[in-house]
């Protein structure tokens, strides 16, 4: 069984571009009912990678944490969905 569970984005302010301190990852869109199906995105050695449904531009950086996004906030909380 994993460790650690795979970190969900959502780009409610609909931001051109999020930094996540994670390569692998779910991108949800936006909040229901704007979301789009939860895929999931991995940046591989590129440090960046578009979502093919809402062409959010994902970029990593080291220096976040798994659960911080540069704007803030764009976190999906799995809890309330």
């Amino acid at each position: 069984m994993s460790d650690h569970m795979v970190p969900f984005f959502q780009n409610d302010a609909g931001s051109a571009q999020i930094t996540v301190g994670v390569s692998k990852f779910m991108c949800c869109g936006a909040s229901e009912p704007y979301d789009h199906p939860h895929v999931f995105l991995d940046m591989g050695s590129d440090g960046e990678i578009i979502c093919p449904y809402c062409s959010t531009l994902f970029r990593y950086s080291n220096t976040l944490k798994a659960d911080e996004t540069e704007p803030e906030n764009c976190l999906f909380d799995k809890a309330f969905a």
